[in-house]
């Protein structure tokens, strides 16, 4: 890696920022975690502007609290604004965005409200007066996790239909490190001109599938089937379809979500 200025990591203890902490650090950068429990809040902006001082780049991996479309919305407007401002006026000279693979294909519904949050995230961010890059990826291996403690009812856990390709969030974190030193891949242009990179896993994975072997390592039994889709949301069209694979000109890095559990020591993955 190129050796720039402090880099900045807002989200830093979250499921990927961490790990952008963790590669830039064993690399001999110097890094600046923003997260909350650092004392410093991207919504409010308390303690932002001095965290940003003397950093040259920033990578934004924060979430909010809240999933539901208005709170996420309300959460990326405020922050990138703290961002984007904050960051300006301390000399940031680019910012390296965290994102979602299809996003721009879904409306509101039981999933598209985050996505549609998404999209205002990713809208805000390139509007500001710091260049920014947009890397969408697909569903973390870590995810499944999520998806089967979301789906448990009277011991057995429904998972959507949804044609993905999951990817370790170390991998895209080394991707993230690698754009915000200056020396990543050159992204391309999205539909409206803004760069754009695309991340996925090298393979299309089975939601279903991939929970049994989680629920495997992990020892559980719990019965696992796939859930059948509301023919009313055509956010669940979406993922049946294909709308969260990657494009043709999608970075594909290992490992696969088998490779993955195989090296994962904490029992809930």
């Amino acid at each position: 890696m190129n050796a720039p200025g402090k880099i900045a990591v807002a989200g830093a203890t979250g499921r990927v920022g961490r790990h952008v902490v963790d590669v830039l650090e064993k690399h001999g950068h110097e890094v600046v975690a923003i997260s909350r429990s650092n004392g410093v809040d991207v919504v409010t902006g308390d303690g932002l502007a001095e965290a940003l001082n003397g950093v040259e780049s920033v990578v934004d991996a924060a979430t909010g609290a809240s999933s539901e479309q208005q709170a996420a919305t309300d959460f990326f407007t405020a922050a990138t604004r703290n961002l984007q401002q904050l960051g300006a006026q301390a000399g940031v000279r680019r910012i390296v965005v965290v994102s979602i693979i299809g996003i721009d294909r879904f409306a509101a519904g039981d999933y598209g409200g985050y996505y549609v949050a998404k999209q205002v995230h990713e809208r805000a961010m390139l509007a500001g007066p710091i260049p920014a890059t947009i890397v969408r990826a697909a569903q973390f291996h870590e995810f499944v996790a999520q998806l089967m403690d979301w789906g448990r009812q009277n011991g057995t856990i429904y998972l959507p239909r949804m044609r993905t390709q999951l990817v370790a969030a170390r991998t895209v974190a080394e991707t993230l490190a690698d754009l915000a030193t200056g020396r990543g891949p050159a992204p391309a242009r999205g539909s409206e001109g803004a760069p754009l990179l695309e991340i996925a896993g090298p393979r299309e994975e089975n939601l279903v599938e991939a929970a049994r072997l989680l629920a495997e390592h992990r020892g559980e039994t719990a019965l696992i089937e796939e859930a059948v889709n509301n023919p009313n949301d055509p956010g669940d069209a979406l993922f049946e379809s294909g709308a969260l694979l990657p494009g043709p000109d999608a970075i594909l890095a290992g490992p696969t979500f088998e490779e993955w559990l195989r090296h994962q020591t904490d029992e809930k993955a």
